[in-house]
């Protein structure tokens, strides 16, 4: 199974997220399938590929709960 989820990038106090599309059974820092976007939680900055994120969602992908309240978030904020 596929599913949407974070990768840590950057360095230490300095953290940011990749959003990704990885299989399960890899560690969170293994091989990726495809990337998505990215959020940065210092400047609560979110930036996501939507045309690959609907693509993988038709093709049977699913979000993690953090990532799922991270899109959440960021729909609020285009409204």
């Amino acid at each position: 199974m596929v599913k949407l989820r974070f990768k840590l990038c950057g360095r230490k106090q300095r953290i940011i997220y990749r959003i990704v599309a990885i299989d399960v059974r890899v560690k969170r820092e293994g091989k990726i399938l495809r990337e998505v976007g990215f959020y940065n939680p210092h400047k609560k900055e979110i930036q996501l590929d939507l045309f690959t994120r609907n693509v993988l969602y038709e093709n049977g992908t699913q979000s993690t709960k953090s990532v799922k309240y991270i899109l959440k978030r960021s729909k609020q904020k285009m409204i």
